[in-house]
């Protein structure tokens, strides 16, 4: 991120032959930044299994709920609670809140050995509902409900190919990609050498796709993100509370339910993630480069980041006491 931010502010020009490089509203660097980060993850999801996830409708039923009812929710209520004043920002933010991960989530979970399967499937999950109701929940929450509350409303129309596109290029090529590899290598070789051998080469493609992402990310907003600090830090807090309660709330519910670990983690962080790239990408097409809608979405992987990073960390942690207490249950049951 340092090294981003660094590159955005002291290189002339690089901002803008980065922005120049794009297919449509897709930017070329942080696609292919994205695509190396996703591939070598969803390579290792072991297809034959993701029948398990599907008939786990707790799992299903409290990802849909924690994505589509109280994300968009929260982060509306945030927004017009901390941002009353801003407007631009605050409808940046709602925007944030309606982009729900779909990329940069796989890598999180994976690193907090999350459930690879369960993983691909509400990511996949989530796909379909962005698709189907990320511009209903537009106009729900930017238009109809402030003015059912009587505060100022703001329509705004969204582009239904450019979800669908955006979609496509951030979660159908690299879910192909994976699925074609694995099942290549395993009637080539085998199971075995496929995941004793062949992973274990391209698993670091996946940390050097994250770094490239994150540099390419803050080079292309570093200009923005360093003139505005004051701007920034008021974007920021919001978006603390927001990933802060998600994860947690997640955390807490898919214990309650009884998921396992592994299962909770991605429920976890599927719920906290956005997706960014799409928030990004339509606040620049509706409102412009420079406006304030446009830094709301780039000041939210600049919070996102370094909180799930963190976030990453305490998931390990807990899952070594969940062990523990999980050990001490069995051994207590059988004695």
């Amino acid at each position: 991120m340092g090294g981003g931010l660094l590159l955005g502010s002291a290189v002339p020009g690089l901002q803008g032959l980065l922005e120049s490089v794009k297919v449509g509203s897709i930017s070329v660097p942080i696609a292919l930044g994205l695509l190396l980060m996703m591939y070598p993850v969803l390579a290792k999801v072991r297809y034959d299994r993701l029948g398990t996830v599907t008939r786990d409708r707790r799992t299903l039923l409290l990802s849909l709920v924690l994505n589509w009812v109280a994300g968009p929710a929260l982060m509306f209520a945030l927004a017009w609670l901390m941002l009353p004043d801003l407007p631009e920002y605050r409808t940046g933010l709602i925007i944030v809140g309606l982009a729900r991960c779909i990329a940069m989530v796989v890598i999180w979970n994976d690193l907090a050995c999350g459930d690879r399967e369960a993983a691909a499937v509400l990511v996949a999950l989530n796909s379909v509902f962005q698709v189907l109701m990320f511009g209903v929940l537009g106009w729900f929450y930017l238009d109809l409900l402030p003015g059912w509350l009587g505060l100022h409303s703001e329509a705004v129309a969204f582009s239904f190919w450019e979800i669908v596109l955006n979609v496509a290029v951030f979660l159908g090529i690299p879910l192909l990609a994976g699925y074609l590899t694995r099942r290549s290598g395993e009637k080539a070789r085998g199971r075995a050498w496929y995941e004793a051998e062949f992973l274990p080469r391209i698993g670091p493609v996946a940390l050097y796709g994250l770094l490239f992402t994150i540099v390419v990310l803050f080079a292309l907003q570093g200009e923005t993100i360093t003139a505005q600090p004051f701007d920034v830090a008021r974007i920021a807090l919001p978006l603390l509370v927001y990933f802060a309660v998600m994860w947690g709330g997640a955390y807490a519910l898919g214990k309650a339910a009884g998921l396992t670990y592994e299962r909770t983690t991605t429920l976890a962080f599927t719920a906290a993630g956005n997706n960014f790239e799409l928030a990004i990408a339509v606040a620049i097409g509706v409102f412009g480069v420079t406006s304030g809608q446009a830094l709301a979405g780039v000041v939210g992987p600049l919070i996102e980041v370094p909180v799930l990073v963190a976030l990453v960390y305490v998931s390990l942690r807990l899952r070594g006491r969940w062990a523990a207490r999980e050990g001490g249950a069995a051994r207590a049951g059988t004695s």
